[in-house]
């Protein structure tokens, strides 16, 4: 092969590798402690979702995780989708990161369901609903600060994994977006345990109330106490991300702009 023929060669492999390092070389730019600028996140969050089903399906299935990224895995699995099989969980999760959307099968249990479960026993006393409500609001409550320490270092090691990519001279456009979609599935994932402590506590708040109301009875004391111990530690998840994380990633609703929110009640 000539010369002339190796340099053009060589730059026409360059492009794509240069257009997906364009998309990232803005993730070197820092926000507070270090982390990457909101800006920054929603642009990698939405440029995964334009990678092909070919590339979405790689990274799970062919390029091992890191011993955090696995931990972080199992125990968000155990929290979000305890009865499902682990392979829907990564399925679920690779959907959200590279489609923003849930599977059309898949919902949010609604507000009153944990209520539903707990009185669906008649047989059961009002103290020992009251007990076992306190008791899964304090296990959830347990769960969340290891699961923030170890979505704080998977953060931190995404970070400089993202750094590292615009100085990069080994790697072509597959690898650039299978990190890409590595560290979107990673923020996903937190996403999405966020939202789900929360729904649980307002789930949980839902049943102490509509107990209370049917029964009161000095239990509901420790189960309130549980609840209050789930809100404290619930917020320690929201610094890890963007507010808007959950709607980037497809699990609500994002907010409609002003000029496009619903009228408002006015008089005559």
């Amino acid at each position: 092969m000539s010369a002339h023929r190796r340099v053009a060669f060589a730059g026409t492999r360059l492009v794509p590798v240069c257009a997906a390092l364009a998309l990232l070389a803005a993730c070197t730019q820092s926000g507070d402690f270090g982390r990457p600028r909101t800006s920054v996140w929603n642009g990698l969050i939405d440029t995964t979702g334009s990678f092909s089903t070919h590339d979405r399906g790689r990274l799970l299935l062919d390029t091992g995780l890191t011993d955090d990224e696995q931990a972080l895995r199992d125990r968000a699995w155990r929290f979000v989708q305890p009865a499902s099989s682990y392979t829907a969980f990564q399925d679920v999760l690779l959907g959200l990161a590279s489609a923003h959307t849930m599977p059309p099968t898949w919902r949010f249990d609604e507000i009153g369901a944990y209520y539903d479960a707990l009185t669906g026993e008649p047989s059961r006393s009002p103290v020992s609903r009251y007990r076992q409500l306190g008791d899964d609001a304090t296990a959830d409550a347990r769960l969340i600060p290891l699961f923030t320490a170890l979505a704080a270092r998977v953060i931190d090691a995404d970070a400089a994994r993202l750094r590292s990519l615009p100085f990069a001279k080994t790697l072509d456009a597959a690898d650039v977006r299978d990190a890409a979609q590595r560290v979107a599935e990673n923020r996903c994932l937190i996403a999405w345990v966020r939202v789900e402590a929360g729904q649980r506590l307002a789930r949980y708040r839902f049943a102490l109330e509509h107990l209370f109301a049917a029964a009161p009875a000095q239990e509901s004391v420790s189960a309130e106490r549980a609840l209050m111990m789930l809100a404290a530690r619930r917020n320690l998840l929201d610094p890890l991300l963007p507010a808007d994380a959950a709607a980037r990633c497809g699990l609500e609703a994002a907010p409609l702009p002003v000029a496009q929110a619903g009228p408002r009640v006015v008089k005559d």
